[in-house]
């Protein structure tokens, strides 16, 4: 079986060797940027033509991208292009190192900055307006066309079915649930200030809870012995009790599409599954970086990731849903629903209070 791909947010602040890593990749952008030709200014809208670009363009991406290399290989005969990649952290770091290397880019295109964390990305001048004509209006951040959504999903606790049946005791079903000392020292989660889910559970709690009830309900959670793990792969791989996984901990922060990799060949029961009372609906986002050596093949990396074989892909490469109407995998049907009425925050609100909730998040929780 594929092995599950690590979702977002696995290290909470940069290791040294990080900020190395860091530094290279702006010092390549700085180079890459000083031996490109000038180019036009970026399109507002349309098509990249197959044919205009040349050259390589680097996809700056969190480290969970992967798409079949078929699809990257068929991607560079259409377009004459060389695609290189380049995963300098998860989906919250992600946005906070373009930031930091805005006057040297670290590539030409990203993908993987969601709702949480797109509207500092546009505000840090960090992405060049772009509308490819096969954008979904419907999840669009904003009106200038900074960034293009290419998938979504639904970050919801996880909850191991097995471990719970031979405890004998009742699942939560709802995040008021999670506060039952009937749960102590059972949740992990990943903690917001750089990690995507994290941040969009912290969001989801805001919207379920109120701006007077979010901060009582995170102590309480704390009281209750939540833990707070560094990023997605070790609350899922190191402290969830999934088969998939090593820990102790039955519930865990994850993903609604989640449940389906843990499904045995031929099973008909998933032995995990999502509590869609407690999702937060994410939407991520590919756009062309400020500063890029190559726009034009930037803008035709955005289309590609809109095209219908890479929207195909999706689902069982990155374990996210497409934006577009493509068909899905035959489990998603039965393993993975979209919750039906996820938790919402205006982006605005969302934009305006992210540093101060997550600030107020961190003396409570973290202390």
């Amino acid at each position: 079986m594929t092995r599950h791909i690590p979702r977002r947010a696995r290290r909470a602040v940069p290791t040294t060797t990080a900020l190395v890593t860091v530094a290279m990749l702006a010092l390549a952008g700085c180079t890459a940027a000083e031996d490109a030709a000038d180019d036009d200014a970026p399109a507002p809208g349309g098509t990249a033509t197959a044919g205009t670009a040349s050259g390589t363009v680097v996809l700056v991406t969190h480290d969970s991208f992967a798409l079949p290399d078929e699809l990257v290989a068929q991607f560079e005969a259409d377009t004459g292009l060389t695609l290189e990649q380049r995963a300098p952290g998860d989906g919250g770091a992600l946005v906070n190192q373009l930031i930091l290397t805005k006057d040297a880019p670290l590539g030409d295109v990203v993908y993987g900055i969601d709702n949480s964390f797109a509207t500092r990305a546009i505000d840090e001048g960090v992405l060049e307006p772009y509308t490819p004509d096969g954008a979904v209006a419907e999840y669009a951040i904003d009106d200038e066309g900074y960034l293009t959504a290419v998938d979504m999903g639904d970050v919801c606790i996880n909850v191991d079915h097995e471990w719970f049946a031979e405890a004998g005791i009742p699942e939560p079903t709802s995040l008021a649930d999670l506060t039952d000392p009937a749960y102590k020292d059972l949740l992990v989660v990943t903690n917001p200030a750089t990690s995507s889910p994290g941040l969009a559970f912290l969001a989801a709690t805001v919207g379920a809870f109120g701006e007077d009830g979010w901060v009582d309900y995170w102590a309480a959670l704390r009281e209750n012995g939540v833990k707070v793990a560094a990023g997605w792969s070790d609350a899922y791989y190191v402290d969830f009790s999934g088969p998939s996984s090593e820990g102790d901990r039955p519930l865990v922060l994850s993903y609604a599409s989640s449940p389906p990799y843990e499904v045995p060949e031929g099973a008909t029961e998933a032995p995990t599954g999502a509590l869609l009372d407690t999702c937060f609906r994410q939407v991520e986002y590919a756009g062309v970086i400020a500063g890029a050596a190559n726009p034009e093949g930037a803008r035709a990396v955005v289309d590609w990731l809109l095209s219908p074989e890479v929207q195909a892909a999706i689902p069982e490469n990155m374990y996210m849903y497409p934006v577009t109407d493509v068909a899905l995998p035959e489990s998603w049907t039965q393993f993975a629903p979209l919750a039906p009425s996820p938790v919402k925050v205006d982006p605005a609100e969302l934009s305006e209070n992210r540093d101060a909730w997550i600030e107020t998040w961190t003396d409570t929780v973290i202390g």
